[in-house]
């Protein structure tokens, strides 16, 4: 990357990526996925609220975007909010994708009990 025309913001995050020793594609990702998200909020992703993060993901899920990249995005701002913005947004997480009852999770891991 280079240093010309980075703004602060955007350098911590590069620093704090680089510090965790990222990949550069896994850092390509992350670059693209956070400003997308400011594209979408049209202001500075760290002054977003965990509801902007809401309505993005909502937003990404409406326009067919894939699970993988949706998935990629929310890493990516979890990373953002947590890591080089030091705050714990609770819905910088990826949404539940499936439709299986339980969540998708089998009866040993939701706790019910084997009936015979």
């Amino acid at each position: 990357m280079t240093d010309k025309a980075i703004s602060p913001l955007r350098r911590r995050l590069i620093e704090d990526m680089e510090i965790r020793r990222l990949s550069p594609k896994t850092q390509y990702q992350y670059i693209r996925h956070v400003k997308k998200f400011a594209d979408f909020l049209g202001r500075s992703a760290d002054k977003a609220t965990a509801e902007d993060v809401h309505r993005y993901q909502l937003w990404l899920a409406s326009s067919g975007t894939s699970v993988g990249t949706a998935n990629v995005s929310a890493t990516a701002l979890r990373f953002f909010f947590k890591v080089t913005l030091k705050r714990h947004d609770p819905r910088a997480s990826p949404p539940a994708r499936c439709s299986e009852p339980g969540g998708g999770r089998s009866a040993a891991h939701r706790g019910d009990e084997h009936q015979a």
